[in-house]
């Protein structure tokens, strides 16, 4: 049940931007000074976010934004794409805004993070120098825990789909050409994992689609767990719309105790095999593997074990000091990993960062997250929650009492209505981070 009415939480969210620009207004040397030169890696929510609210809590900061392509395909809302219910299009993003907010923006590939040297090499021969520098490398992934799963493998014929971009469309072209009556299978990855898009989420969204165009095809859903955040809504939107738990259902799920953890897959009979259900053969199959973060977390040796453990309350590395890294990439205990904790956290992270350029103490951070969901026609609901810094356990920990869950059993028009907020927030948060 939710804790606090959308009025409250919304004002709580805010917290996050008041608290930072508090941090500001606290440390008037920050927004006088010339300001640091920092080099941000990444343009996603995590980078672009950090980059534009450098610039707009300190004007003369030097702030250098490196991001290898032009045009950044956001992963949330990608699923609506996949049931053809909304354009590519609609899902990229450009940089012009935040050119036309002070941030130099370089397109180009980072080879290298030489902290001792305080340096940013690029693929072109470049070599940036930072006071401060800020890696938001998003997610890789273990081909290897799958035996027959590779990248070409992905890139070809077992799309992933969990960076949105030419995979996105290759699984949207599969979904279309499959004949009605076929079977569409998605490996779920374990925990921690990126999210959105969410896999339970693109199962209902696909499911949709298969219901108005493709009435006789079933999903399998092969899960390595036995529970999954909105578990309960998801469901109630899989009995609603698809008939899940009759013997007519459109979507099975098959959980980690049940033997849904997969093992091995054959690309060229399209079969995936796991401990419960056995060799299961697809006309189309996502296989959505196990993460890490992003390949330049390791190459700059920021990683501990799969990810980057930084301190909580300022997202600088642990282990690499001056070197910031936040969103998807790093350990941020309870938030999840995704593209709203990756813009909260880039704030926060902005005005540490300034702090600590200037010797001064960073304040302590509030953050938020709010995650939607679309379980079918109508059919939205979300997570929402507020994180405070725990400087004795370097932890953020949930507010008692703040955010919550979508109601279930919920009358239509709230379902209906938190349908529409997700759409807003998706244009909100394009606008926030890339100011578009």
């Amino acid at each position: 049940m939710i804790k606090t009415t959308r009025r409250t939480f919304l004002h709580l969210a805010g917290v996050t931007t008041a608290a930072t620009a508090l941090g500001v207004t606290g440390f008037p040397s920050i927004a006088r000074a010339a300001g640091p030169r920092v080099v941000v890696v990444g343009g996603g929510p995590g980078g672009a976010t950090t980059a534009r609210y450098l610039k707009r809590y300190a004007p003369g900061a030097d702030v250098t934004l490196i991001e290898a392509n032009p045009t950044y395909t956001t992963c949330f809302m990608s699923n609506e794409y996949l049931a053809g219910d909304r354009a590519f299009e609609t899902l990229q993003v450009g940089f012009d805004g935040l050119r036309a907010q002070g941030v130099t923006v370089v397109h180009d590939r980072v080879t290298g993070v030489d902290a001792d040297a305080k340096t940013v090499s690029t693929q072109g021969g470049d070599t940036l120098p930072y006071d401060r520098c800020v890696v938001a490398p998003g997610i890789d992934f273990k081909y290897g825990a799958i035996e027959g799963y590779s990248a070409e493998v992905a890139d070809s014929t077992l799309t992933h789909a969990w960076k949105a971009g030419p995979q996105t469309q290759v699984l949207r072209r599969q979904l279309e050409a499959m004949e009605d009556g076929g079977t569409f299978v998605l490996v779920a990855p374990p925990n921690p994992f990126r999210c959105p898009p969410g896999p339970y989420e693109r199962v209902s969204l696909v499911a949709s689609y298969f219901k108005r165009y493709k009435p006789r095809s079933k999903i399998i859903i092969l899960d390595p767990k036995d529970k999954f955040s909105k578990q309960g809504l998801f469901t109630e939107a899989w009995e609603q719309f698809y008939g899940f738990g009759t013997e007519n259902s459109m979507i099975e799920w098959v959980s980690g105790s049940n033997g849904g953890g997969v093992t091995k897959v054959d690309p060229s009979t399209m079969t995936v095999t796991s401990a419960g259900a056995g060799d299961i053969k697809g006309d189309v199959i996502n296989i959505i593997p196990p993460q890490t973060a992003g390949r330049l977390a390791f190459d700059a040796g920021l990683v501990d074990g799969d990810w980057v453990a930084v301190h909580k309350g300022t997202f600088e590395c642990l282990d690499v000091p001056g070197v910031h890294v936040l969103g998807d990439a790093s350990v941020a205990a309870a938030m999840p990993k995704s593209g709203s904790s990756a813009n909260s956290q880039a704030k926060a992270a902005a005005v540490s960062l300034l702090a600590l350029a200037q010797g001064q103490e960073p304040p302590s951070p509030q953050l938020a997250n709010a995650c939607y969901s679309i379980g079918g026609p109508d059919f939205g609901f979300s997570v929402a929650a507020i994180y405070t810094y725990d400087d004795f356990e370097n932890q953020l920990k949930p507010v008692e009492g703040a955010g919550g869950v979508s109601p279930a059993k919920a009358d239509p028009s709230i379902r209906a209505r938190e349908l529409a907020y997700a759409h807003s927030w998706f244009d909100n948060i394009k606008n926030d981070v890339w100011a578009v």
